[in-house]
This record gives structure tokens, C-alpha cells and sequence, in this order.
């Protein structure tokens, strides 16, 4: 049965249109859709609907509504079956999810006889109207004002962390002065292979493709590029890497606003890109310029992650803020963004990178990895929020000339 449509004698049928109008939750982002086999009264459906659209997502501060979920429910003799469709990975929140609809439903006074929950990523638009990645549904981009905020470390923590929790997912280091990827993930002096001369085959490390300009210099070899072949060697690592069916690819900026970041806006197809702060004053100024540049090009910004929150006392474990608070929280609200999330300064991250095994790796189950979890969460929902790319639903048009 189609949203706005109702079985003849029932309440919202006789309401006419207005009715089926006002009955439209598509402004709360949740698309509900209620089917049954027998007719049901209003307030069974209204107790449903607010039942399992607003069932929270375990520590994302969020609820299915909030999070663009799309909920069918159907009646059946002696309770009903519910499908949950969301456009992210939900990993290890699954089991906590379905336990929390099945109590929802219950507190209402119904039972749950069938819960199916779908994952399906999808692609989103992205700007200026450029056609999509091959290989990548939704390129991401990772990016700060200033240096030594930690960008590098939170993408590959980010990338692994929403591999961990289902996500096909790439890793393209496009710092060309600074490429660190190739050590965090431990991939120093592997080479990516070419099959035709023409493109590259990402390398794999922790079940994440990557590929970097790192991987064709020198390890100890300066980059000393000018501003045209840095573009041109970025562009080359993006759509010359045969990436594969990715439901993300993370794209480790180098800090700035220079060719680069100009670059990408341009020529990638971005779903949105990440800003990276510290607490202080002095960095988030800078992140600042940098977020207003990506809005002057019309990249979306999915959200600021202050990164080095506090400090972690490695004997006692107190946290205490070093670099100040609230840096990475002023600074998304003050540009009506998202905080997608803070991670603290801890000296197992550094060993742990440093030695190509990050936290999210080496330590799985630990704070540190839980932090990144919860980030990586907040960001694929920022994602999912996004429209939808529709150009493959439309025919590709041919004119030719006759003779």
C-alpha cells in the first residue's frame, strides 16, 4: 500500500487529502510507511508510528526520525511485522536497536512477530552537479585550516572504524608534501601495481583499500612540487585508482586552502568534507577559514571533530584540558554545523599509528576505538541526511543528425 493511501472507512481515508497531507512525517525526515491486512484504528497507528520512529541510536544522541530511517510497519493477527531501512552501517548498535524497537513497540501495548533491519548506502549527491567516483559511492573529504591538529591520524581512525562496522571503505592520501598514510597503516615501501599502464590498484591494509603518493616517492625524499603538478597528482590518484564499490572513500587533505582543496571542490565528486580542530582559540580561527572555504564552493559540511579534547594521564588516566574546551563545539555551532565528536590526546594513539596498527586496530574494544566508533557513526549518518543522487535514474539522451 503507498504512503498517503488508506483503506476505504478508515479515519484518514475519510479525511480526504488534507488528511493524508497533514499525516506526512517526509519533513521530519523519516519516510513512514504503514501497511496492514486488517484495518487498524488511528491511535493504533499513531502509537506505532511514534513508538519506532522515535527509538534512539545508542549513544549517537539521535533517533531513527532524526537519523532519516525509513520504518514500514505491518499489521498481522496477534501483533506485526516491522522493516527498519537505514542508510548507514550499523555494525555493532544492531543488536542494542532491535532490542530497543521489540520494547518500544511492547511499551505500547503491541508485539513484535517479525524486526527486519536493512543497511543500504547509497550514493549522495554531490556538488556542483559532477558526475559520481567510479568505485566510490560517497568520496568524503578530511580537512584542517592549520597543520598538527592530528587530520591524518583521525581519517585512518575513521576509515577503520566505519570498515569495522560493515562499510566498504577506501583511504586516498592526497597530503602530496606530507603523505602519512603509508606509515600509519604500514605500508611503508609497498608500491601499488598497474595492470595497464594506465591506472593503479589500491593497496589493502586492515581490510581498507588506499592508495598515496607516498607509495611512488622515495620515503626520505622531499616532495618539491609546484602548484600544477601537486592538482595534477591528486587528480591522477583520485580517478586513476581502480577503487572497489566503495560505500566510502575518505580523502586525507593536506591543511590549507591551497590548489588542493581548490582542486577537489572543482573536479571530486564530494558528499561533504570533515573539518579537524584542536580546543584553542588560535586553531579554530584557522578551521574556521578553512570550513567557509568549502562553503564558498558549495561542498556540504558534515560536521567539526575537535581532536586532542583533553589530555589522558597514562598513569592515572584524569583528563585534564590542555589545549582548553569547547574550541571544536564553538566552532560547529557558531557555523550551524554538526560536533560530530571529540577525541582526547592519548599517548596509545601515537604508539599504536606510529607502528601501523592504529587504536581502531590494535586496540578494537578500547575508549579510545569507542570514541572513534561513535564519530565514525555520527558521520555516516551526516551522509545518509544528505540527498540522494538520482542521475542514474534518468535515461541518457542522444542526439544525432540525419542524413
Amino acid at each position: 500500500m503507498p504512503h498517503g493511501f488508506f483503506p476505504p472507512g478508515c479515519a484518514r481515508a475519510r479525511g480526504g487529502h488534507a488528511a493524508s497531507i497533514g499525516y506526512n512525517v517526509a519533513a521530519r525526515a523519516c519516510r513512514i510507511l504503514l501497511t496492514t491486512s486488517r484495518i487498524m484504528p488511528d491511535h493504533a497507528y499513531l502509537a506505532i508510528e511514534r513508538a519506532v520512529t522515535a527509538v534512539s541510536l545508542p549513544g549517537l544522541g539521535t533517533d531513527l526520525a532524526g537519523a532519516g530511517a525509513g520504518v514500514a510497519v505491518e499489521g498481522r493477527d496477534g501483533g506485526i511485522a516491522i522493516r527498519v531501512s537505514v542508510g548507514f552501517p550499523l555494525g555493532r548498535l544492531r543488536p542494542a536497536l532491535e532490542s530497543a524497537i521489540r520494547a518500544a513497540v511492547a511499551a505500547e501495548g503491541g508485539q513484535v512477530l517479525a524486526l527486519n533491519v536493512d543497511e543500504r548506502i547509497v550514493a549522495h549527491t554531490p556538488q556542483g552537479g559532477l558526475a559520481p567516483l567510479a568505485g566510490a559511492k560517497n568520496v568524503i573529504a578530511i580537512a584542517s585550516g592549520k597543520g598538527g591538529v592530528g587530520k591524518s591520524t583521525t581519517a585512518v581512525n575513521l576509515a577503520l572504524a566505519l570498515h569495522r562496522e560493515g562499510a566498504r571503505v577506501g583511504l586516498l592520501d592526497a597530503d602530496v608534501y606530507g603523505p602519512s598514510q603509508p606509515l600509519m597503516l604500514g605500508l611503508l615501501g609497498a608500491q601499488p601495481e598497474s595492470r595497464d599502464g594506465k591506472t593503479f590498484e589500491p593497496l589493502t591494509a586492515h581490510g581498507i583499500e588506499t592508495n598515496s603518493v607516498g607509495f611512488l616517492v622515495k620515503e626520505s625524499a622531499p616532495v618539491i612540487w609546484r602548484g600544477p603538478m601537486v592538482t595534477q597528482a591528486v587528480s591522477q590518484l583520485t580517478f586513476q585508482t581502480n577503487w572497489h564499490d566503495l560505500d566510502y572513500l575518505l580523502v586525507d587533505l593536506p591543511p590549507g586552502t591551497g590548489d588542493t582543496q581548490l582542486t577537489l571542490s572543482q573536479k571530486v565528486p564530494l558528499a561533504g568534507v570533515v573539518i579537524v580542530t584542536t580546543p584553542q582559540e588560535i586553531a579554530a580561527q584557522v578551521a574556521r577559514r578553512g570550513l567557509r572555504m568549502f562553503e564558498k564552493v558549495g561542498v556540504p559540511i558534515l560536521g567539526v571533530i575537535e581532536n586532542m579534547a583533553s589530555f589522558v594521564c597514562p598513569s592515572c588516566a584524569h583528563e585534564s584540558a590542555l589545549f582548553g574546551t569547547g574550541g571544536g563545539a564553538r566552532l560547529a555551532e557558531e557555523c550551524g554545523v554538526p560536533l560530530l565528536g571529540e577525541i582526547p590526546l592519548e599517548a596509545s594513539i601515537r604508539a599504536h599509528t606510529d607502528a601501523g596498527r592504529p587504536p581502531v586496530v590494535a586496540e578494537p574494544d578500547g575508549p579510545i576505538a569507542q570514541r572513534y566508533a561513535e564519530v565514525a557513526r555520527r558521520l555516516a549518518i551526516a551522509v545518509a541526511l544528505r540527498p540522494r543522487d538520482q542521475k542514474h535514474l534518468f535515461p541518457k539522451i542522444v542526439v544525432e543528425e540525419r542524413r
